[in-house]
This record gives C-alpha cells, structure tokens and sequence, in this order.
C-alpha cells in the first residue's frame, strides 16, 4: 500500500459518502453526480487492488495478515459495485442514502487496511 494514497481514497470515499447521504435525505434520486461519485471510489479501489499485488513484489511487505488484508479489499472492490447495481434497479432516494453509506463503509474498510499493513504487527 501507499500511504499517501490511501488518505486520498478516504478523503474522496467521505466526501462521496457524505454528498450521497445528503442528496438522498433531501429526496434526490440516483443521478450521475452520485453514481459517478460511487464509481470514482471504485475506480481508486481496483487501483489499490494493483498496488497491493505489486506491492509485496518491490519488498513493501504489510506487517499484518496478507490474507485479512485481501478479504477487506475484495469486500470493498465489491461494495461500490452492489450499491451501484441496486440504485440501478430501484430508482429512488433511499438509493441514494445506500450509495452514501457504501462510500462511507468503503471509507472504513480502507483505513482497516491501512492499519493491517503499516500499523498491525504479525
């Protein structure tokens, strides 16, 4: 993992998180503001799939648990996806207050991971 990248991935899943939950509570559907937001925090996920395979590679060992470490990031690479698909198929506000807590569940899931390769001793 890179560290400063991974602050960047909460910032940007908050900020989302927090714009979902805010549009959806005010009754807005499901637009591309939110969808796009959803999919940015996606995109930053796939793009820490690739440095977390490449990282062990180039001697950037986790200090925890590879595996637990992998759990987390699959389960967040498919959050965003599952959210997307519902507020998809069910076009209403609360699929817009599900985008927003997905992103925010992501937020979490990131800074776990985070903590699992620098901070959590074997």
């Amino acid at each position: 993992m890179i560290e400063w990248f991974t602050v960047i991935q909460v910032v940007v899943a908050l900020a989302a998180g927090m714009l979902a939950i805010v549009l959806g509570l005010a009754g807005r559907k499901p637009n591309d503001l939110t969808m796009g937001a959803t999919a940015l925090v996606e995109l930053l996920l796939i793009i820490q799939l690739v440095v977390a395979i490449v990282s062990p590679a180039v001697g950037n060992e986790p200090s925890g648990s590879l595996l637990e470490f992998y759990i987390y990031l699959i389960s967040a690479v498919l959050l965003p996806i599952a959210g997307g698909f519902w507020a998809l198929i069910e076009r209403s506000r609360w699929s817009t207050v599900i985008l927003g807590a997905v992103c925010l569940a992501v937020a979490v899931m990131v800074y776990r991971m985070n903590a699992i390769w620098f901070v959590q001793g074997s």
